[in-house]
């Protein structure tokens, strides 16, 4: 009992010390004073990157005025009429009697990938399988069957990579760049232009990026 009486007569002592002032004040200082160089320094780093603006780019040339060359199965003529076909779906002409807001710079070459085709093959097995007839008094349990084996075959094959980069004429910096392939092994030279064009118009299928 006297323990009960000594709880109750200190706890209005134990409540005034929790409705005490908090040692741990959060006090706000203000920032020291900018150097005096910070006002003619700008941190680019400090801010993002602007988004950029594709909608201005109207005109293009090529890049040092260089048409792109060509391979054994493509011309350089049919690389350079392809690319351009491909930037006038883009909204983008040749640039005329002005500056051009964007350089173009196109190359083709013949790479070698590695293809795998899985076929399948039927090796035979033995297991139980019903049997018979009337003359065999029913069906009975005898053996026989068969399987599918996987066959992976690996062979290499020669494709035409295409490579379209645009540059901004007024810096020279890159803006957008693409590459596409197709199968160069073409028996006539009309499929091997429309291959030509068809990789080409994949390369400037993502222009301009979302």
């Amino acid at each position: 009992m006297p323990y009960r009486l000594l709880c109750l007569a200190l706890l209005p002592f134990a409540l005034a010390a929790c409705q005490g002032s908090n040692p741990y004040v959060a006090s706000g200082k203000p920032l020291p004073p900018a150097p005096p160089q910070a006002a003619n320094t700008f941190d680019a780093s400090a801010y993002p990157a602007p988004a950029r603006d594709y909608g201005r780019y109207r005109s293009w040339s090529w890049r040092n005025n260089q048409p792109p060359g060509g391979l054994v199965n493509a011309t350089p003529g049919q690389l350079a009429d392809a690319v351009s076909g491909a930037l006038d779906q883009h909204g983008l002409r040749p640039a005329h009697n002005a500056p051009a807001d964007l350089l173009v710079s196109a190359d083709v070459r013949l790479e070698r990938r590695l293809r795998q085709v899985r076929d399948y093959d039927y090796d035979p097995y033995y297991g139980p399988y019903p049997y018979g007839g009337v003359g065999y008094g029913g069906y009975r349990n005898g053996y026989g069957g068969y399987a599918s084996v996987p066959i992976v075959r690996t062979y290499e094959v020669e494709v035409m990579v295409v490579r379209i980069d645009l540059f901004d004429a007024r810096n020279g910096q890159p803006v957008w760049s693409a590459s596409a392939e197709s199968g160069s092994d073409k028996d006539s030279p009309r499929e091997r232009e429309s291959a030509l064009r068809e990789s080409v118009s994949k390369a400037m299928s993502g222009y301009p990026p979302s």
